[in-house]
């Protein structure tokens, strides 16, 4: 019997001295087998029963199930505060601070063709235009007879635009509309036409399609004087501000007079001989203008002895790259985020 205890009383110390702090619940559970397995050394004891008389048996079982009960709680007790600590850390972890400010999430934007185009309708508007679509598909007479391209324009070349085994064309501008404006709405008005444009073209610089946008203003007495003043009030409202105008002669079947317009380089002001938006020139160039050829309004149902007009236009593809610096005309449509944001970001 004494034996017996002097083995318990071993068991509990070499428990008690295992039981440190800083234990892993996987050390903890080796501890366990070790002392609680099928061959641990609490099941040990049971084979000491064997060499016991009948008498010192129920003695001996009692004295072996106390320990056992003893030790165990012990164990479990252990056990229990080392899954405690564990689950109370990762509840620290994952615990949200409401009183910490939200992270922020970064907002959506406008595409940057989008946008230049709702800053350039936005203006002219305003300014009392109203927005006409047309279709993309268009026919020879409404792309190039009714706006005075004459047979053979090199506009009409097959290598410059898409025609279809029909005769019919994507629309190399937005030109058509008007002439389809003035047919339904008759003079005097004012409208804007905003559009895909397609030709065979395809360079930095150039998309086989892209984004244009025209206007057009028939009414009496209408001169390249208002034309300028409205070009220009639509240049300071997109750029955000007043920028310097040059006009340049120029020539469009459709226009006569015609003009090209440069404005002052807005990064630079002229100033930079290294800037990359005008390459040094200290000018951008934007677009044709010019005062309605009379053909033009005759075409459109409008008598040229009793209204005058101008028309201009623009590709809202280029506006977008001299306004946010952006560098290949074919990576706007990419889907570059990245690219689409540096201008935006500089």
């Amino acid at each position: 019997m004494s034996d017996l205890t002097d083995r318990i009383e071993q068991i509990r110390r070499d428990l008690r001295g295992l039981l440190k702090e800083g234990l892993t619940s996987q050390a903890l559970q080796d501890i366990k087998v070790r002392f609680f397995g099928k061959k641990g050394d609490m099941t040990q004891l049971q084979k000491l029963l064997g060499k016991m008389t009948p008498q010192e048996r129920p003695t001996a079982g009692k004295i072996i199930n106390d320990a056992k009960n003893e030790l165990s709680a012990l164990l479990d007790g252990a056990i229990a505060r080392k899954t405690k600590e564990a689950m109370d850390e990762a509840e620290r972890k994952d615990r949200v601070d409401v009183t910490q400010p939200a992270c922020g999430r970064p907002w959506g934007s406008c595409h940057p063709v989008v946008q230049v185009t709702f800053d350039v309708l936005e203006v002219l508007t305003n300014l009392g235009f109203s927005v006409r679509l047309g279709p993309e598909i268009e026919s020879d007479y409404y792309c190039f007879e009714a706006l005075n391209i004459p047979p053979h324009h090199p506009a009409r070349d097959m290598q410059d635009t898409f025609y279809f085994p029909d005769g019919s064309l994507l629309r190399p501008h937005t030109s058509p509309v008007q002439i389809r404006s003035m047919l339904a709405l008759g003079a005097p008005l004012r409208v804007a036409c905003p559009g895909r444009v397609y030709r065979r073209d395809s360079d930095p610089t150039h998309s086989p399609m892209f984004h244009q946008v025209e206007g057009l203003v028939v009414d009496k007495n209408i001169s390249v004087a208002d034309l300028k003043g409205c070009l220009e009030a639509m240049v300071s409202g997109v750029f955000g501000r007043s920028l310097a105008a040059r006009y340049r002669a120029s020539y469009f079947p459709f226009t006569e007079p015609s003009l090209e317009m440069d404005i002052e380089c807005f990064s630079c002001g002229g100033h930079d001989s290294s800037c990359r938006i005008c390459k040094g020139t200290g000018w951008l160039e934007i677009g044709g203008m010019g005062m309605v050829h009379p053909s033009v309004l005759r075409a459109g149902g409008v008598d040229p002895s009793q209204f005058t007009g101008f028309a201009w236009g623009m590709g809202l593809d280029r506006i977008a790259m001299l306004k946010y610096g952006l560098n290949d005309l074919r990576a706007l449509f990419d889907g570059d985020v990245n690219y689409l944001l540096s201008g935006r970001n500089q």
